[in-house]
């Protein structure tokens, strides 16, 4: 009886070491499950307040870099109290020259009289503007980039290197003469364009061989750096980074720019309608202070006292043109499509207003152009001249922004008058070295909103002269003076 109760107190300790064993087992495994779904739950929850950090990092570093965009005038300038108040009485003066306008056509004619005829000549054979652009910016995107992607897979797999890249830069010379250089002319030529239109085809000429420029100095620069392992092709830009910088407000190729998280569709249909207000305030100041002035000065004999009247008459509204187009181009209409690309470098320019010197004023005026220019014109030319010729270097900028801007003026009013020229190749030049960054003070300020408001008078007067004397005095020859001599010289009616 002993044996069998020793018996079953054994097999009593063996069920209860088993069960024993199995709830430690079942232990050991709910622990380990426990750990795992702990482990998911809390890689999950790290994993979302990571994207939700992240989201408020690129929201701080948006609010941070619209901080430092408002900071430099550019993006956000008129939600400064100060220069919104500026900004309203240009608002206010517009509603003055609507209402002058309709109360003189009440008085002179007893009806009020929406006319905008000069607006829709000005603005004449956009069809013809259109299709020549897209032939322009076909090739733009298209020419360069397949022509240099060609070049750089060929460049380091043969041997005649030199050969190839001759042939490569005379057929990229000779199509971007072709088509950047010659159709623009023939179409502003042939097709007789209005003013406004032949300004835009122009413009846009311009435009696209500054940016295909950049593009071919900043892609052969990077395939002459790069050293492929062999059986591997050259690394070459993709096409979708160039068409984005063919429309991106930069001069400067880079394969990726700082982006923003999001579009402000409001902003950009705010910008684009400042735009549109902008060429009918220009309308308007055309039609109240420039041409019922300059018509009977250029029906009057040239002479010094003729052209001083005319001069100081033109210089208000040559003045408030140069303010529209700095504010209709340089804030609204980059600031437009660096918020429909997302592009975050919003320094277009910076506060010229403040300079007490031309150097100051023309490095803070259009940054846009002025890093082209410095980047490809004045950098290159002191790499050239072994870092000795600086005053020349300088010269030389003012010499290749004195011809840009002279060729755009007789493209587009359709004659040579060589006013922006000697404004930029003598007198610009002449106040760059004598008003320079050695001027402070506020009266070099004053010295220097003088001299613009007498320049913009003096180019508005001028053109303006010239272009009544060619419609009352046409040409009658072709001969080489009697395209380069001003018709206001000897013009009499």
């Amino acid at each position: 009886m002993i044996h069998c109760f020793k018996k079953q107190l054994m097999s009593w300790q063996i069920h209860d070491g088993v069960l024993l064993f199995s709830n430690q087992r079942i232990k050991a495994e709910v622990i380990e499950l426990v750990k795992v779904q702990m482990s998911e739950i809390l890689d999950k929850a790290l994993t979302d307040s990571l994207k939700s950090l992240s989201q408020i990092i690129q929201e701080l570093i948006y609010k941070i870099m619209n901080s430092a965009i408002s900071l430099s005038h550019c993006s956000e300038l008129f939600e400064i109290s100060h220069i919104r108040t500026i900004y309203h009485m240009f608002i206010a003066a517009l509603f003055l020259f609507i209402i002058s306008t309709l109360a003189v056509d009440y008085i002179d004619q007893g009806r009020l009289v929406l006319d905008f005829d000069l607006f829709f000549y000005a603005f004449g054979q956009l069809g013809t503007v259109i299709w020549a652009w897209l032939i322009m910016f076909s090739y733009s995107l298209l020419g360069p980039y397949h022509v240099l992607s060609q070049w750089a897979d060929l460049y380091h797999h043969c041997q005649w290197k030199m050969s190839v890249s001759v042939a490569t830069a005379v057929t990229l010379l000779v199509a971007q003469m072709g088509i950047l250089g010659y159709f623009p002319v023939y179409v502003v030529l042939h097709y007789q364009l209005p003013p406004a239109s032949r300004f835009i085809v122009v413009l846009e000429q311009i435009r696209f061989l500054m940016k295909s420029y950049s593009f071919i100095r900043e892609t052969v620069a990077a395939v002459l750096r790069a050293k492929p392992v062999k059986g591997e092709a050259c690394r070459f830009p993709t096409l979708s980074s160039y068409l984005y910088f063919l429309f991106c407000p930069t001069l400067i190729y880079r394969e990726t720019y700082p982006r923003n998280p999001y579009i402000r569709w409001n902003y950009v249909w705010r910008n684009f309608a400042k735009i549109l207000g902008s060429l009918f305030y220009l309308y308007f100041i055309l039609v109240r202070l420039c041409i019922p002035v300059l018509m009977n000065e250029s029906n009057r004999p040239f002479s010094t006292r003729t052209l001083i009247l005319a001069i100081f008459h033109a210089t208000l509204p040559g003045m408030l043109m140069l303010l529209l187009g700095f504010f209709a181009f340089l804030h609204c209409w980059l600031n437009a499509f660096a918020e429909m690309l997302r592009f975050a470098d919003r320094m277009f320019y910076k506060d010229w207003w403040n300079s007490t010197s031309f150097a100051n004023y023309y490095r803070t005026w259009n940054i846009v152009v002025h890093d082209w220019l410095y980047y490809y014109a004045y950098r290159d030319f002191l790499w050239l001249s072994g870092h000795r010729l600086r005053p020349v270097a300088t010269l030389s900028v003012f010499a290749v922004s004195a011809v840009v801007h002279e060729y755009t003026f007789t493209m587009g009013f359709g004659f040579f008058y060589p006013v922006m020229f000697c404004l930029f190749a003598v007198i610009g030049a002449v106040f760059n070295f004598t008003l320079s960054d050695k001027r402070k003070g506020p009266a070099w300020n004053i010295i220097m909103w003088t001299c613009l408001f007498i320049g913009q008078g003096v180019q508005v007067c001028l053109y303006c002269l010239e272009w009544y004397a060619q419609v009352h005095c046409p040409r009658t020859g072709t001969g080489f003076w009697e395209l380069v001599t001003p018709r206001s010289w000897t013009c009499k009616i």
